[in-house]
């Protein structure tokens, strides 16, 4: 089995799962139960369930679906979206959760990051960085599901939230969200190299030969992915599925 770990991204907006382009334009995949299951036969790593529309909407977690998802998972469960408070964190992790992902949360308020390590431990601890290209070069923090700007640089932020008792990061380009063009190996290879805890890079995979430059050139410590798990063909067929074990460790050994 490889050493890297290889992470499923699953967006739900509302009860559904849904995947996106560039943050944008999300395509309907189907329930997330079902392919909770899937998952669960492929023997994944890990898996990552990010509720994309609740700080949107200005809601908090659908504790009660979260519940029902954690209960059907067989792997560590990451979840992310809505979480405001110390006390969602708590909820979430009573319910089976093993790490919570922090988004708008983690920018408003670092002092929640802190409080969350300190009563949970900073492996329970993922930040969350949305980050895309400045127009004239460098790139920019984005919260709020990726629509607002930040104003802050992915790299003094990293840092800033690893101070502050995150024990990860989940580094996702928006340029490269769901565009198969593989990863942003610069803003990976900066942000992994200015921290000491793991990056675990996610936007724009299309192969297994893209986890193997992330970790390779950017220096990741996982890999992240959506879109090559849900979709086949240039079409785009809704089919979820998983690189088997022997796929993996050709590539990432």
């Amino acid at each position: 089995m490889s050493n890297t770990r290889v992470i499923p991204s699953l967006l739900l907006d509302g009860s559904g799962l849904v995947k996106t382009v560039r943050f944008r334009k999300p395509t309907y995949i189907g329930d997330p139960i079902n392919a909770i299951r899937i998952f669960n036969e492929k023997e994944v790593d890990e898996l990552l369930l990010l509720d994309i529309s609740a700080t949107r909407q200005g809601r908090g977690p659908a504790f009660g679906l979260v519940r029902e998802i954690a209960g059907e998972c067989f792997m560590p469960l990451g979840y992310g979206g809505g979480i405001r408070s110390v006390d969602d964190m708590r909820q979430l992790l009573k319910m089976g959760v093993e790490k919570v992902v922090l988004n708008s949360l983690a920018i408003a308020d670092p002092a929640a990051v802190k409080a969350g390590a300190r009563e949970f431990g900073s492996s329970t601890i993922v930040v969350s960085i949305d980050v895309k290209r400045r127009f004239f070069g460098g790139y920019e923090v984005y919260g709020h599901g990726g629509t607002r700007p930040t104003g802050l640089g992915p790299v003094e932020f990293a840092h800033r939230m690893e101070e502050a008792g995150a024990g990860e990061i989940l580094l996702n380009s928006i340029d490269r969200d769901g565009t198969f063009q593989g990863f942003d190996v610069d803003i990976i290879r900066r942000v992994a190299d200015a921290v000491t805890i793991p990056v675990v890079a996610c936007g724009g995979a299309a192969s297994v030969s893209d986890f193997r430059e992330a970790v390779a050139e950017g220096h990741a410590s996982a890999v992240s992915a959506a879109s090559m798990f849900v979709f086949h063909g240039k079409h785009r067929a809704v089919l979820i599925s998983y690189p088997s074990q022997d796929e993996l460790r050709r590539a990432l050994s």
